[in-house]
């Protein structure tokens, strides 16, 4: 376990200040997630810095608000290894020994899923902002403290198969996808739903396969697309495969028109790692890039993290947090059925704007797929968010 006091961060500035310090109550606030393990990247972009950022917000600006009492927060971490096994004990451990007020919800589909029967026996609201599914209804059935921010799979999958129909309509690609997945609850998930859809838009798989959560070898999934010569690549992938299917893409020569990795291409680190050659690269997710609410929410992560959010799951993952906030001020108590309860029947002002509620799923629209375009990561397809650029075809790696 690694344990953070941020209340005592804070307490710290106000000294160095010289401004007047008060006694302050205390919310001790659970964090699970990956340190370790293949999603340990990920979660070092898009959800431990919104952590710090989160707590770093609530404490400067005075704590929670509940009922006239102001709470700081103490943030106690632990890190799940990429395992949902590890993930469940922790959550348990959060509840049961630390007796957190609050957990917020892990990293990642299938660890949210995992450890969601935990949440719901122990009573805690559980905002989730990194899972995709679309079991969103059998789930908040039976975890009615389950929320979900980032939709389902279907519309993720649409968004893609919408833009590479645009794509052969204005004659930039044809009709050929090779197909790949990674073998988690992620990405088994949206290949299921993507087949049907691009068969009925009139796509033909010509490859598809997937390969275990953490391989590090992928060049036999490369080089099994390339022999299939495909107009366009398509992976339901994660971080570190993310990473490793674009580098064997360009060592085998691997280049159609329309080229797409899902989780991490959003990551400042994807432009950084491969320069010039990721731009034209889709992916997963998206941002209003020009908008002013991204723009000054990036520029305050900056400043607090010493890191760039990423361009699609960081801002849900700080909205989550923000709606936990509001929630528990709204209720004017830390009672987490009340809690739960306030977040079902209410909407609430977030940094990806206004959030409410169709049966635990959000309403408010969110992008499907982004694009790397003059080196930033722009929206190009949404379930209806302003600020969405078309997409272009890929000229190559160079």
């Amino acid at each position: 376990m690694k344990r953070r006091t941020l209340f005592a961060l804070t307490t710290a500035a106000a000294i160095a200040l010289g401004a007047p310090l008060a006694a302050q109550e205390t919310l001790k606030i659970g964090a699970v997630g990956p340190k370790t393990g293949p999603l340990a990247g990920g979660a070092a972009v898009t959800f431990w810095p919104n952590v710090q950022l989160w707590a770093n917000d609530v404490n400067a600006g005075g704590g929670i608000d509940v009922g006239g009492t102001k709470y700081m927060v103490e943030i106690i971490e632990y890190d799940d290894q990429t395992n949902p096994g590890e993930t469940i004990k922790a959550v348990q451990r959060l509840a049961t020994q630390d007796e957190a007020d609050f957990i917020l919800a892990p990293y990642g589909t299938g660890l949210n899923i995992a450890s969601a029967p935990i949440f719901e026996r122990y009573g805690y609201p559980m905002v989730t902002h990194t899972a995709i599914s679309d079991q969103i209804e059998d789930l908040s059935g039976k975890f009615p403290n389950m929320y979900f921010l980032l939709g389902g799979a279907t519309g993720l999958a649409g968004g893609v198969v919408d833009v590479l129909n645009q794509m052969r309509d204005a004659g930039e690609i044809g009709n050929t996808v090779a197909m790949v997945n990674v073998a988690d609850a992620f990405g088994i998930e949206l290949a299921e739903v993507a087949r049907p859809q691009f068969a009925e838009a009139g796509f033909e798989i010509v490859y598809d396969t997937s390969y275990p959560l953490g391989t590090q070898d992928l060049s036999p999934v490369i080089n099994g697309a390339k022999d299939s010569n495909p107009d366009a690549f398509v992976a339901w992938s994660y971080p570190p495969d993310t990473f490793a299917l674009t580098e064997q893409a360009q060592i085998a020569g691997l280049a159609p028109k329309a080229f797409y990795t899902a989780v991490a291409t959003a990551f400042p680190a994807y432009a950084g790692r491969f320069g010039a050659a990721a731009e034209g690269v889709l992916g997963a997710g998206g941002v209003f890039a020009d908008g002013e609410a991204f723009k000054e929410y990036a520029a305050r992560h900056e400043e607090v993290t010493g890191a760039k959010p990423d361009f699609w799951a960081s801002a849900p993952a700080y909205a989550s947090f923000q709606i936990l906030q509001q929630a528990i001020e709204g209720a004017g108590t830390l009672d987490k059925a009340a809690v739960a309860e306030y977040i079902g029947a209410n909407s609430f002002e977030t940094v990806i704007g206004t959030v409410d509620w169709d049966e635990n799923n959000s309403n408010a629209e969110y992008w499907t797929v982004g694009q790397w375009q003059g080196g930033v990561f722009k929206g190009v397809a949404s379930t209806g968010r302003e600020g969405a650029v078309p997409a272009v075809p890929k000229s190559g790696w160079e």
